[in-house]
């Protein structure tokens, strides 16, 4: 009796490890099998490069440059803005803080990440579009630099979390010696912690950028919706994310609108598909290299 347990439990679980790959394979699926009509209507270059996007016009045109360069416009714009605020206060909560303040600091940051992503947009809105408005005398305030602000604190816990995660996994035998060596703390943290850190650190920023390219609420309430390609971070912009969000419920399902935006997020699966194995990769290393140090 007991072994048919064991067994039962055994598929389950392994019924449920699966689970997961198997969504993902349907994922996939459905998105080749939406996405590729598309190009029998233009061709693969012309609609990753194309400098034109006007679904709707005729003849349409499905150039999607100005989409991705507005998401890496407003990811680059994020990153600069949860680098440093994240690894910051992962170096002050593991480094620095004492017993109460990391009991106190480490929730109200972690807590950032479970506010919903429609009340960061409406805080965008609300309070910093006046204010980019006012303070550059812009037509709009909804600009990638909103967008940017908006999604680099929303992406601060993720990277504040898991670059705590790889100080706490730096050996205290590395300080002790830097210490014994005559080094002071902060000699100690920029030359041996940060650097023993380092992989975990640039995994943590990797997946900061996947959750703020990723992003789509934030961006359609904030980001500005035009879909032309930015050159200053003051301009209105339309990510591949909102451009998907705002117009499928318009594209009339099977035709040529409909077929091009399942591209987009066939483009942007394979963005993120490749920022998540770059962190997987470094997180690899990182988890070695610890465990041939230990």
């Amino acid at each position: 009796m007991a072994s048919l347990k064991e067994k039962l439990y055994k598929w389950v679980f392994t019924a449920l490890a699966f689970a997961s790959l198997v969504f993902l394979i349907g994922i996939v699926i459905i998105l080749f099998r939406e996405a590729l009509p598309v190009f029998k209507k233009v061709k693969v270059l012309e609609f990753l490069f194309g400098r034109f996007w006007y679904p709707t016009y005729e003849p349409p045109e499905f150039g999607i440059l100005p989409l991705i360069l507005a998401s890496a416009w407003v990811t680059i714009g994020a990153v600069l803005v949860c680098v440093p605020l994240g690894v910051g206060s992962a170096l002050y909560l593991n480094e620095l803080a004492g017993t109460k303040q990391k009991a106190l600091l480490k929730p109200l940051v972690e807590l950032l990440a479970s506010i919903p992503s429609v009340v960061f947009g409406f805080f965008g809105m609300v309070i910093v579009t006046p204010f980019l408005q006012e303070l550059f005398h812009l037509p709009t305030g909804l600009t990638a630099l909103n967008a940017s602000l908006i999604l680099g604190i929303m992406a601060t816990p993720t990277v504040c979390s898991i670059s705590e995660d790889a100080l706490n996994y730096v050996p205290k035998s590395f300080r002790e010696a830097s210490f014994a060596l005559g080094a002071d703390r902060w000699q100690t943290l920029t030359r041996v912690v940060i650097p023993a850190a380092g992989s975990g650190i640039s995994t943590a920023i990797i997946l900061g950028m996947s959750r703020a390219i990723g992003e789509t609420m934030t961006v359609l309430m904030v980001a500005g919706g035009a879909a032309v390609i930015p050159h200053t971070f003051l301009e209105p912009v339309r990510p591949m994310t909102a451009a998907i969000a705002a117009e499928m419920g318009e594209a009339p399902m099977g035709g040529a609108h409909y077929h091009a935006l399942f591209a987009i997020a066939l483009v942007l699966f394979f963005i993120t598909f490749v920022f998540n194995v770059i962190a997987e990769l470094i997180s690899r290393r990182f988890r070695i290299k610890l465990g041939l140090s230990g």
